[in-house]
Order: C-alpha cells, then sequence, then structure tokens
C-alpha cells in the first residue's frame, strides 16, 4: 500500500471555506475516483491553516491512474476553480507503511 499525504497551506481564516467548499463539490469526485481516503486533517500546532489529506493506493501504479484520471474530471476541475484563491502552497509525500502491521490496519481501517 502507499499512502499519499497533501498538505495544502491556505490563506489565514480560509480553511472553514475551503473544507465547506470540499464538502460540497470536491468530496465526491475525489472519493468517487481515488476510492480510500484516510483521513483529512487540520492542523493544531506547527504550521497552521493547514489541510492534511491522507490517500491510499494499491501501488505507485494505482495512484498513477487514479490521479490522471481525477485530473481530467470535470466535476473536480470546476472544485479547484472554486478553491484555487484560497490556496499558499501544495506539498506532497508518498508514504509506505514500515511494518506488516500498519498496511493491515490502514487496508481494514481499524485502530492500532
Amino acid at each position: 500500500m502507499i499512502i499519499e499525504q497533501r498538505d495544502y497551506l491556505l490563506k489565514p481564516g480560509a480553511a472553514a471555506k475551503y473544507v465547506r467548499l470540499w464538502e460540497q463539490y470536491g468530496r465526491e469526485p475525489q472519493e468517487r475516483i481515488l476510492g480510500n481516503l484516510l483521513g483529512c486533517c487540520t492542523t493544531e500546532v506547527g504550521e497552521l491553516n493547514t489541510l492534511v489529506y491522507f490517500w491510499g493506493f494499491e501501488s505507485l501504479e494505482d495512484r498513477a491512474k487514479r490521479r490522471a484520471e481525477l485530473a481530467d474530471d470535470d466535476d473536480f476541475a470546476a472544485f479547484r476553480g472554486r478553491v484555487r484563491e484560497l490556496l499558499v502552497r501544495q506539498t506532497n509525500r508518498l508514504l509506505s507503511p514500515a511494518t506488516a502491521h500498519i498496511r493491515t490496519v490502514l487496508h481494514e481501517g481499524g485502530r492500532g
């Protein structure tokens, strides 16, 4: 399993608006195409005004295929247009579970 972490630094005060727009316009196409949403979090300490998504993929090839499909989706393009002005910076990381136990917990949706 590959876990993609996407961090979006938002303009100060824009997190609530971004999340509202994501719930209304962005979540459905992302979950329909990307599938495995592991988490959507905001920061409480450190770099504030940051929204963090965690997405699970079976492999790098699976991620590439799904990301390409999302990039071509009209509904998701409309969402991106609505939130672009709220973004300051985006960073991405690809993570691999350190142990098989973590992989099992993520696949089963349970707690470690």
